[in-house]
């Protein structure tokens, strides 16, 4: 039985066009909030940006009259570009990351030649999570893990008994997350999942994207003992060389994500867009055939 004290008021917001999921979850002991996995409206055609699902978050947590202490970002995202600067600036709290931001910011700091002002050191986040640190949101326990194999800087973050794991499991029937891009690796993915399926089994799960496989409703919660009998990557009987050769062989199949190259550009600064050029407007680079 799961103590009422640990056991958060979760809010899921979806974003059609990325579909993805944010949320906001509150300590239930208290008006103490943090924000998971914002999205920035990004129209690709135009270069055009809009507030709107971050605004509904502003509305919920101000009519709520909740106080965010956190916006935190599970990983470095390549499917849509975070809200998390235009949060702060409208509900303050810390934007937070997983540590090894700073080897994402390597890599494509030199896929995107951002040149020497560009630091690799995570300092564009107001705070670097380290695999096992324990934080709280009001008085809710919370923890990090250090959950690699999709990015090396993904992390799931256990707010009580919800359990927010960003793009390493989807629903069931949806399986894990690809383990190709630059320092992804299945075996890595495999080791992670069993991390958070260690944990009870009676913990919520919740998802950062679903994409209704055989068209089914859309869905962002389960449970870890549903994803341990059920995920059809991960569940109990799965071997990890079994999993290994499925992902791996799905992941040749795939394309890139549609919004990759800007997202990694503007995600991995924090949310924030490059600097503005003499002209006054701001610039994203298409690094031809980086991504083949």
């Amino acid at each position: 039985m799961i103590d009422n004290a640990s056991k958060p008021n979760v809010t899921a917001f979806f974003e059609e066009d990325s579909s993805t999921f944010s949320y906001v979850v509150q300590d239930p002991k208290s008006n103490r909030c943090a924000i998971i996995d914002s999205v920035l409206n990004f129209d690709y055609a135009s270069g055009g940006t809009s507030n709107s699902s971050a605004d509904d978050i502003i509305n919920f947590v101000t009519e709520h009259k909740l106080k965010v202490e956190w916006i935190i970002e599970t990983h470095v995202h390549a499917d849509h570009i975070s809200a998390a600067p235009y949060l702060k600036s409208k509900l303050g709290g810390k934007i937070g990351i997983g540590e090894q931001i700073t080897i994402v910011q390597e890599t494509f700091g030199k896929v995107f030649n951002e040149g020497t002002e560009f630091e690799l050191d995570g300092s564009q986040f107001d705070h670097l999570f380290h695999d096992g640190e324990q934080y709280k949101i009001g008085e809710l326990e919370c923890s990090a893990i250090h959950t690699p194999g999709h990015t090396p800087a993904c992390f799931t973050h256990i707010l009580g008994d919800a359990v927010f794991v960003g793009d390493t499991l989807f629903m069931p029937d949806g399986g894990t997350a690809r383990a190709d891009f630059p320092g992804g690796d299945a075996g890595v993915l495999y080791d992670s999942i069993q991390k958070i399926l260690a944990l009870p089994e009676d913990y919520r799960v919740f998802m950062c994207h679903d994409y209704c496989p055989n068209g089914r409703e859309l869905k962002f919660e389960t449970t870890i003992k549903s994803q341990k009998n059920d995920n059809i990557h991960v569940k109990t009987d799965i071997e990890k060389a079994t999993f290994v050769e499925l992902r791996e062989s799905r992941d040749k199949t795939l394309s890139m994500p549609r919004l990759i190259l800007p997202s990694l550009q503007i995600n991995m600064r924090a949310g924030n867009m490059p600097e503005k050029e003499e002209n006054g407007l701001v610039y994203l680079k298409v690094p031809i055939n980086a991504f083949q």
